[in-house]
């Protein structure tokens, strides 16, 4: 079972991740930079955390 915090930041991983993808569908070069800054930002924060975020979520 996971804590609070680890669902949190999965969760907001798979969301960044969604939004990269309609952003990239939609040509949005501008966009596409902004979620791809916060994903690795989410992404370093779970590893500092000690979260594993599995390779597809990476």
């Amino acid at each position: 079972m996971m804590d609070e915090f680890t669902a949190d930041v999965l969760r907001r991983i798979r969301e960044t991740e969604q939004a990269l993808k309609l952003a990239s569908d939609s040509g949005d070069d501008f966009l596409v930079e902004v979620q791809q800054e916060e994903l690795q930002d989410l992404v370093r924060m779970a590893s500092d955390h000690g979260v594993q975020v599995l390779p597809e979520s990476a």
